[in-house]
């Protein structure tokens, strides 16, 4: 388990991506008030899904913000299962953000070359100032799958053999993904329960492999915790109806709804 990150347990989906909105909206602020641009990192899926459409109604500095992919699916650009088609039409499409500063990957060109051109873009962009994940079942995050070995110099890397559908994508590796001021796991639906629980064990998962200077926030619905035995957690980890406490015991926090 990292080692230092703050739980945060919500009753559902909606209460999740009204939390990460709200925080998302704050790490703009700051970020724009500190060097004038907010780098974003996107992540695929429902909840982010959720947090975008959220998002687009927000009022906030749009020409400042700055966009990029933790990961994407090498298909061409216009399917519907890409995460740039997702992201484009929850929220890209609504704002303002100049079309310049939106980076998306562009797998449609081919693997190997997408990640190619993908890397220095990355490179000039560190550190990111937030970066969205959620996890899967398996403990993959963005596309780094357990099992797969990547060149640890890389900041991104081609992914050849997902054992998800499509086989090849593109990702961000934990080392970029984790050179972020803050980094946000967002995770609610599907069957959780036992990727959370050998993640709070210290499973070697590529989920725990995104090592931040500054805490992490994960985001997550309260059954995913109420299935787990006191003695199946970390001695660090506490978590109390209402509240959610960091793993470096450092505070409490109310958690709204």
């Amino acid at each position: 388990m990292q080692e230092n990150s703050r739980w945060h347990a919500f009753e559902n989906a909606d209460q999740i991506a009204v939390a990460a909105c709200q925080q998302i909206l704050n790490a703009a602020e700051r970020a724009i008030a500190d060097h004038g641009m907010f780098k974003l990192v996107l992540a695929g899926g429902k909840t982010p899904e959720h947090v975008y459409q959220l998002l687009s109604q927000a009022d906030t500095n749009w020409s400042k913000w700055v966009i990029y992919y933790g990961d994407e699916r090498s298909l061409p650009a216009d399917h519907p299962d890409r995460n740039s088609v997702m992201a484009s039409q929850a929220l890209l499409s609504k704002v303002s953000i100049p079309a310049e500063q939106i980076h998306t990957m562009p797998t449609e060109i081919g693997t190997e070359l997408a990640a190619a051109f993908y890397q220095p873009l990355v490179a000039a962009a560190l550190p990111f100032d937030l970066v969205l994940l959620g996890v899967g079942e398996d403990g993959h995050t963005a596309s780094l799958f357990p099992e797969h070995q990547h060149d640890q110099d890389e900041l991104v890397h081609a992914v050849y053999n997902s054992p998800k559908p499509p086989q090849e994508r593109i990702t961000l590796s934990a080392a970029a993904l984790s050179n972020s001021h803050k980094v946000i796991f967002l995770i609610a639906g599907g069957n959780k329960q036992e990727v959370v629980k050998h993640w709070q064990q210290g499973a070697d998962l590529p989920v725990a492999r995104i090592q931040p200077e500054n805490p992490i926030d994960i985001y997550i619905l309260r059954e995913y915790l109420q299935t787990l035995a006191t003695s199946d957690l970390s001695p660090d980890y506490c978590a109390q109806q209402g509240y959610a406490l960091d793993s470096a015991n450092q505070h409490h926090d109310n958690m709204p709804g």
